[in-house]
């Protein structure tokens, strides 16, 4: 990925981003998934089959990671016993900070958790459910990620 740098004003007709890329294989497979997702995958749609368990892992610290943003959809629900977890580097060194909807609720059901490194979809997660992370912070050693998640039963973060 490039950067440019513009000294005056800019316009574009079309937009500056192109389209979403969605990755319907990594954590598609109908199996248990690990992966560690990279830089080059910011930006990405990820699809999510729940069959097995899926174990995300975010980028190594990395002063690099602030921005990244990937987005995760799943499409065939999370099996009666997995679970679908994204773990944050560094053991006890970074945290989420989530703001985590019900499916299918109201406003006076969201749930803010900012203690943790392990955000968990659990077992039974709806089709639908659909999970949002960013890196808001990253110094090298420690890391500070936001999710918002829309899922049920709610995400949970430990």
């Amino acid at each position: 990925m490039s950067r440019t740098t513009f000294s005056g004003p800019v316009t574009s007709d079309a937009g500056f981003n192109g389209p979403v890329v969605v990755d319907s294989s990594t954590f598609n497979t109908g199996g248990a998934v690990t992966s560690t997702l990279t830089a080059a995958q910011s930006g990405t749609l990820f699809e999510v089959d729940g069959t097995g368990d899926i174990v995300v892992n975010m980028p190594a610290l990395s002063t690099g990671n602030v921005g990244l943003t990937y987005e995760f959809f799943v499409t065939t629900a999370v099996g009666a016993g997995t679970t679908v977890i994204f773990v944050l580097p560094g053991s006890g060194v970074s945290n989420w900070f989530g703001a985590l909807q019900l499916l299918a609720g109201s406003a006076a059901n969201p749930v803010n958790d900012i203690a943790g490194d392990t955000l968990t979809l659990a077992n039974s997660t709806l089709v639908n459910s659909r999970v949002k992370i960013t890196c808001v912070s990253d110094d090298a050693t420690n890391s500070t990620w936001k999710a918002e998640t829309v899922s049920s039963p709610v995400a949970t973060i430990a």
